[in-house]
């Protein structure tokens, strides 16, 4: 909507709020899938400092103007591999917090620094295997945590705050994130002397790193296509955002509303399918299993699964040998034309035959 809408048009503006909506609805549902660890991540290569360094203006206006921002990132930070939009979920609610410690104003330090943890530490090394890891702290000067509170801050719905200021999410969402990104969260804090969080983070080698996709930037220039998409999809929102976008890029679009439908279509379309775009968890037959069903009669169709809540990924596409790949949902048209024209163009393989 907002592509057929100039600037100026007065339905724009409402487009923007209606879109804005839609994006906080988004996070709110992130953070229920984090806290339940059902959400799917989508690890990339970051610099936790550019990282800061980019969501620092949106932090400024959320803390407000009577608390000071500071930034002390380190020099030569290692990378770390996680996802984009969850740490910098971390780094916001982290901030949030820390403001509505300190009521009457103070500052908030964020600081970044490479850390080695030896094989024989000290007593003192917080339990955290050994290796070398990216430290992510968010300090605050405001009154500081007793021990008893300290020790029941990670839990859902466990909170401070009174009533309605807070739903004792925020850092039980910032602990599920950590760990899921295979990280560690640490607490100090004293009374009338502030508090640190410390999260570390597995750092990935410079010469590794140069190896791996970089996040951020703009999409690539994609190529119209003029491939055959079987698209499966038991959400009617979902099912015609996905065939306009993919329309629009020049492919030809077989949708099914489920799985008795997608059998029905391939076994009476004559032409090449070459993509199989569905959903994961569908009546009558989920879609790791349509695939597989569906292989009898397109060996060669390659499949993109998309779902907002698959707990391994990496299960469900199995080898890259069979030419299947995974979409995390809420995606962007960008996102998805992305992934379905990398899928495209890589060397056709089969779909894996179900055993007799």
């Amino acid at each position: 909507m907002l592509e057929r809408f100039d600037a100026n048009d007065a339905c724009h503006a409402q487009v923007i709020e209606i879109k804005k909506a839609s994006d906080r609805a988004a996070s709110l549902t992130r953070q229920l899938l984090t806290f339940s660890r059902r959400e799917v991540l989508s690890p990339q290569v970051l610099d936790l400092n550019a990282t800061v360094a980019n969501i620092q203006n949106m932090l400024r206006r959320l803390i407000g103007e009577d608390i000071l921002l500071v930034n002390a990132g380190g020099s030569d930070l290692e990378s770390v591999k996680v996802d984009p939009g969850q740490i910098e979920q971390v780094i916001l609610n982290l901030g949030v917090n820390a403001r509505d410690a300190m009521p009457h104003g103070g500052t908030i330090t964020i600081e970044t620094a490479n850390v080695q943890f030896d094989k024989s530490p000290p007593a003192d090394r917080l339990s955290i295997p050994p290796g070398p890891y990216v430290l992510l702290a968010v300090r605050d000067t405001g009154g500081g945590m007793d021990a008893e509170t300290q020790s029941h801050i990670f839990e859902p719905f466990f909170t401070t705050k009174e009533k309605g200021k807070g739903t004792g999410l925020g850092l039980a969402v910032v602990y599920g994130i950590v760990q899921q990104s295979g990280g560690h969260v640490r607490v100090s804090s004293e009374l009338g002397k502030g508090t640190t969080f410390r999260i570390y983070l597995p750092a990935i080698p410079k010469k590794s790193a140069a190896e791996l996709p970089k996040a951020g930037g703009d999409l690539p220039v994609i190529n119209r296509g003029s491939e055959t998409v079987l698209v499966v999809e038991d959400e009617e929102t979902v099912r015609s955002f996905v065939t306009r976008v993919l329309q629009a890029r020049g492919c030809t679009v077989l949708v099914a509303a489920d799985p008795e439908q997608a059998v029905t279509i391939t076994k009476e379309y004559s032409e090449t399918i070459h993509l199989l775009l569905t959903d994961v968890v569908m009546p009558i037959l989920h879609g790791h299993h349509l695939a597989k069903y569906l292989g009898f009669w397109c060996p060669n169709t390659k499949v993109l699964y998309m779902s907002g809540y698959v707990e391994n990924p990496a299960a469900l596409v199995g080898s890259e040998k069979f030419g299947a790949s995974f979409l995390p949902k809420p995606f962007t048209a960008g996102s998805l034309v992305e992934k379905v024209r990398q899928l495209l163009d890589a060397r056709p393989e089969p779909i894996p035959q179900p055993n007799a």
